[in-house]
């Protein structure tokens, strides 16, 4: 496991350095940042990817099921100096809003839908859409389940979090290789759960197109824009040619970028 997944703080500066350079470059295509413009990112954990919207000024809500995590936003913008809200709560039970002033103009959701289960992943995005005011955007952005870390093994404690590919052994298989490496059964639990809710580029788009999204906007990235703070490498988008190929695209997306509009 690497030192970021366990120092929440270096965590939460790292998503706000990616967030302010590349996120707020997405939304910008389509949302001008300003103080009236509500943002909400649902799967929030520590709020760095909303503390650079929050320091231009937009009013920022978060939700998430971890409490903890609440904890820590409330705690981390406080220090920063900016105000943002903060719900520990399921989305998917979330209560929508009742006028569209309740709604959002931008609802952030990254590195969440391939934690949802697959019977409600229509739901969500049917939930994400209730939220997004008439002229809003959702920006999505989510691991192709195919690319070497899509399983997301990194977080795994032994040898099993340096191993490419290996999420797309047999289940059997790649439960039997975690626990070898040393890993918990929280944590097999946890990684074999993923697997079960993976996301492809093409199931994404087929659910778009099922719930009535617009893709707007994408962007298939060949080295993720988080790698820039994680590893020093600079981001690369997948060469176009890639990006049109069905399926084998997935190998090679580290991460993919959706601006969603929702479709009367």
């Amino acid at each position: 496991m690497q030192e970021r997944h366990i120092n929440r703080r270096q965590y939460f500066e790292e998503q706000a350095a990616t967030s302010r350079k590349y996120y707020l470059k997405e939304t910008d295509y389509f949302v001008k940042l300003k103080s009236d413009i509500r943002v909400l990112e649902v799967g929030c954990g520590e709020g760095g990817n909303l503390l650079p919207f929050a320091e231009a000024g937009c009013q920022v809500t978060g939700i998430d099921l971890d409490s903890t995590r609440i904890l820590q936003a409330n705690s981390f913008f406080k220090e920063h100096g900016v105000s943002g809200t903060f719900i520990c709560g399921d989305f998917l039970e979330a209560e929508q809003p009742v006028a569209e002033s309740r709604c959002y103009d931008i609802v952030l959701v990254h590195d969440v839908i391939e934690h949802i289960s697959q019977a409600d992943k229509p739901k969500f995005l049917l939930q994400i859409r209730h939220f997004m005011r008439t002229d809003g955007i959702a920006f999505f952005g989510f691991p192709a389940w195919q690319m070497p870390f899509g399983g997301h093994q990194q977080i795994a404690k032994g040898f099993a979090s340096r191993l490419p590919f290996i999420h797309l052994l047999p289940e059997n298989l790649y439960a039997r290789l975690l626990r070898i490496s040393g890993e918990s059964e929280r944590c097999v639990s946890e990684l074999l759960c993923i697997k079960h809710t993976q996301v492809t580029i093409e199931l994404f788009e087929r659910l778009c197109a099922e719930t009535r999204m617009l893709v707007a906007r994408r962007t298939l990235w060949f080295v993720n824009p988080h790698y820039e703070q994680k590893f020093g490498l600079l981001p690369r988008r997948l060469w176009k040619w890639l990006a049109a190929l069905a399926y084998a695209r997935n190998y090679f997306t580290t991460s993919a970028f959706y601006l969603l509009k929702s479709l009367s």
